[in-house]
């Protein structure tokens, strides 16, 4: 496990305070684990704040003391700690030395960030590829950072109660600390709603995260916190309808490719059998790299992809690890798959997840993804849908309106309203579910997620990005990993190739032949029932886990009774009513009374 935790004050606490939270960040166990209880005055002989810091390091890139976290420049009187990777540093630090800085460590990437920042400010984040968490404080300005990357790969929470800064990669840790655990209703329901608490929000009252793309600046003055938000990355600045060269678009996949393969521990590819990660085990073999790849087969048939995977492995010829896991028998593990959630999350995905990240975890420390492939290409069939989807604003919203509600969502009739933001909301959103529980919806959230360009498909893709992908996909991509000291990689969210694709006329898309650009890309090793088969995934059969352990989940959630409106006449009707989407919304509800029974 990754992570960090501490506060900036102007007056001295308890540190035993910080390590008791910060013991909450680790599940297995850092490398290392370095603190920093200082002064600015003992450090820097200037100001008077308290730096207090606990930094838990899963070392990947130079392995050496001298890359131990948190770093400190005397010579600018900066401080900096970073939770991720940053896939150019070795350019970057070239560049800086070329200018005069010098470094103590080897090759440390997060040095590179310390001197960067140092020397250019913060203007320099957009010279980085990577995931990354910083927090960077500039004793000179008497100022302080929090930055996140440019998709939300990586987490960093905040608080401001009191006149001091506190901050982590983990929410639950800083309640803790700042013992904030107040509950926000109105988090709740939005939780409620699509799953997950959209940024820069958390369910906590007074407890915030910093969003993707964006900087905090904190200025800290003798009274308060002066606080400013900067965005320093807006995927929609990034539409233009440039001529699109395939051979550009593969340059920059290779090169997304090839910059996240450096480490100094084992490294392997997730291979499914899938065009993403087959795509990305092709472009190595390609350019000559030896492949490690990891591969999960299903034990009932049904699901297993075994056939695709291995077919990919001899192609390309790569060192194959082969691991048969089941799902079918694990009561005992849902609920501590659960307990690593730092926030409520519902996607059920999460359990496959932890358990693929588990084993492979037990041969590697880095994993190359290929997540993000559907954001990129348009691969979901939500995309489809709505590409192809015909409007019938009236008649469909008045069947909605007398849909009963423990019946579904009313995505299929929503779906085809001539309103974007209600038609699209539609896939991600359970508003009748907020009606059955008599909740009164008083936020329309998922509108801020929505570009204004006119474009629908370049209006799909940032939609995505900007919810599905920020929000969801990447929070159960790092807990579940980090939770197993494992780092996962992704290509296809490469800034880059982001910037790249909405930036250019999309002539390669064929609505009716989903990611036709990566089925091109490797067609000429795999034949159409490879190309065009349905994908299965390694799944988890949520509806079967509920409904056969109904009785006691019924009886969990009566007792706890968080949920306003929440009485055995709506659950019964959820449990008899036996739907794939009245699992999923009794799911949403076990995950938050075992959540808030933890905090």
């Amino acid at each position: 496990m990754c992570g960090f935790i501490g506060r900036i004050s102007q007056s001295n606490k308890n540190f035993q305070d910080l390590r008791e939270a910060n013991n909450l960040l680790i599940c297995r166990g850092p490398d290392e684990c370095k603190e920093l209880n200082k002064t600015s005055k003992d450090l820097f002989g200037e100001l008077n704040l308290n730096l207090e810091i606990i930094f838990n390091r899963l070392s990947i890139i130079d392995l050496s003391p001298k890359a131990a976290q948190p770093m400190v420049s005397k010579k600018y009187k900066t401080l900096s700690i970073f939770n991720g990777e940053i896939f150019n540093h070795k350019i970057l630090r070239l560049e800086l030395e070329n200018l005069g800085e010098e470094f103590s460590s080897n090759h440390s990437d997060s040095e590179v960030v310390l001197v960067g920042l140092s020397k250019y400010g913060t203007k320099f984040v957009d010279k980085l590829i990577g995931q990354f968490a910083i927090v960077f404080t500039d004793i000179k300005e008497n100022k302080t950072y929090l930055i996140r990357d440019r998709v939300g790969q990586k987490p960093l929470f905040y608080s401001t109660d009191n006149n001091e800064l506190s901050f982590s990669s983990n929410l639950i840790s800083l309640s803790k600390l700042t013992k904030l655990k107040t509950i926000d209703d109105k988090q709740v329901m939005n939780y409620l709603n699509l799953g997950v608490i959209p940024s820069p929000n958390t369910i906590f009252k007074n407890i915030f995260k910093v969003e993707p793309g964006c900087i905090i600046e904190l200025s800290h003055s003798h009274n308060n916190l002066d606080l400013k938000v900067n965005r320093y990355w807006n995927i929609e600045q990034k539409i233009d309808n440039l001529s699109f060269e395939k051979k550009v678009f593969e340059n920059l996949f290779s090169d997304a490719v090839t910059s996240r393969l450096e480490a100094d521990v084992p490294i392997a590819n997730f291979s499914s059998g899938g065009l993403d990660s087959t795509a990305i085990i092709k472009n190595l073999h390609d350019n000559g790299h030896d492949i490690n790849t990891y591969s999960v087969g299903y034990v009932d048939n049904k699901y297993d992809e075994s056939k695709w995977f291995k077919e990919v492995s001899k192609k390309y010829n790569t060192n194959s690890i082969v691991e048969n896991l089941s799902i079918e028998n694990i009561d005992n593990e849902v609920d501590k798959i659960l307990s690593i959630f730092d926030e409520p999350y519902s996607d059920p995905s999460i359990i496959p997840s932890y358990l693929i990240s588990n084993s492979m975890s037990k041969n590697f420390k880095v994993a190359i993804s290929g997540d993000g492939g559907d954001e990129l290409l348009g691969g979901y069939l939500r995309f489809t849908k709505m590409l192809k989807r015909k409007n019938f604003m009236h008649f469909f919203s008045y069947l909605n309106s007398i849909y009963p509600n423990y019946l579904g969502t009313g995505n299929r009739f929503l779906s085809h309203s001539k309103n974007f933001t209600e038609a699209y909301s539609s896939y991600h959103e359970d508003r009748n579910f907020l009606k059955l529980l008599n909740i009164k919806n008083e936020s329309n959230v998922f509108k801020k997620f929505i570009p204004e360009t006119n474009d629908l498909y370049k209006k799909l893709l940032i939609t995505d990005y900007n919810f599905y992908l920020s929000e969801m996909m990447m929070l159960k991509v790092d807990r579940t990993s980090m939770a197993n000291s494992l780092e996962v990689r992704s290509p296809f969210v490469d800034h880059r190739l982001i910037e790249y694709i909405l930036g250019t006329t999309y002539n390669y898309l064929d609505v009716s032949n989903p990611k036709a650009l990566l089925k091109n890309y490797i067609k000429e090793d795999f034949d159409s029932n490879f190309l065009n088969r349905k994908k299965m995934g390694f799944v988890f059969n949520l509806e079967g886990w509920i409904f056969n352990n109904i009785g006691h989940i019924n009886e969990i959630l009566t007792q706890g009774g968080y949920v306003y409106g929440l009485n055995k006449n709506i659950l019964n009707k959820l449990s008899t009513n036996k739907s794939r989407i009245n699992s999923q919304r009794i799911w949403k509800l076990y995950i938050l009374e075992k959540y808030l029974d933890r905090v």
